[in-house]
């Protein structure tokens, strides 16, 4: 029951960002979207180091390596699916170019991307502590982009600010369903190892496919190599928390 508590707290305070978006209205558009950048890097760096620092190696630990590998590839290739199924895309700036992704589409695909966090969360608490904390932090670090962005396009759709920063809200609470759902599996059935390929899988895919070309835009070399080092700055952060690791 005690990481029944760790994993409430953590998913509720992950649910928290779906309030942040209001910020946005707030903030200069170029600023923001500067910051932002900076943000998706530092996110970029602690998925990629959560999944290969964190959640790979325990995965490898606790299954057939084969199995722990081939998992991650199913894995990748599931979210890339759900993302083309359901035009799920995290959008980090107020436009999204493709109107097809706004409305209720969008909340649709960010509700499941939210659920997947709880999920994934539940398997690192499932392992340990600090495995936990890690994830959390990196699952944090890339929800602020992701929802000042998602707020964004409800914007963009035509809704109004009070609806859409409370749909925002209710899209992100299902981040706590996915984590009591993911605590029920592992006690139940005792599948949290099965779990941490799915975890890490998708990590990778949000990293790779979505997090790094947004950085991959930057122009100018000096940005890039500031991108650059917070992007290693994430990585870090991963490798810190490894450290602390009894």
């Amino acid at each position: 029951m005690e990481n029944l508590g760790l994993i409430l707290l953590a998913t509720g305070l992950i649910s928290l960002g779906g309030l942040i978006g209001i910020v946005s209205l707030a903030v200069n558009q170029k600023r923001l979207e500067r910051a932002l950048l900076v943000l998706v890097s530092l996110s970029a760096g602690a998925l990629m180091g959560g999944a290969f620092l964190h959640l790979l190696p325990e995965a490898v630990n606790q299954l057939d390596s084969e199995l722990a590998f081939g998992g991650v590839l199913v894995v990748f290739i599931g979210f890339f699916l759900v993302e083309k199924v359901l035009h799920w895309h995290h959008c980090h700036k107020g436009n999204c170019e493709q109107k097809e992704l706004l409305g209720r589409i969008n909340l649709i695909g960010d509700s499941l991307h939210n659920f997947l966090d709880g999920l994934i969360i539940a398997a690192g608490f499932g392992v340990s502590r600090n495995l936990g904390w890690a994830t959390t932090l990196a699952v944090a670090l890339h929800e602020i982009p992701q929802e000042i962005g998602d707020f964004g396009v409800l914007l963009y759709a035509g809704w109004g600010r009070r609806k859409a920063l409370v749909a925002n809200f209710l899209a992100a609470l299902t981040v706590v369903l996915g984590g009591a759902i993911g605590y029920l599996i592992s006690v139940s059935d005792n599948l949290i190892a099965y779990m941490l390929p799915v975890a890490a899988g998708g990590f990778i895919y949000i990293a790779a496919s979505d997090l790094m070309p947004e950085i991959k835009k930057e122009e100018s070399l000096r940005k890039s190599v500031k991108l650059f080092l917070v992007f290693l700055l994430g990585v870090g952060l991963m490798w810190a928390l490894k450290l602390l690791e009894p």
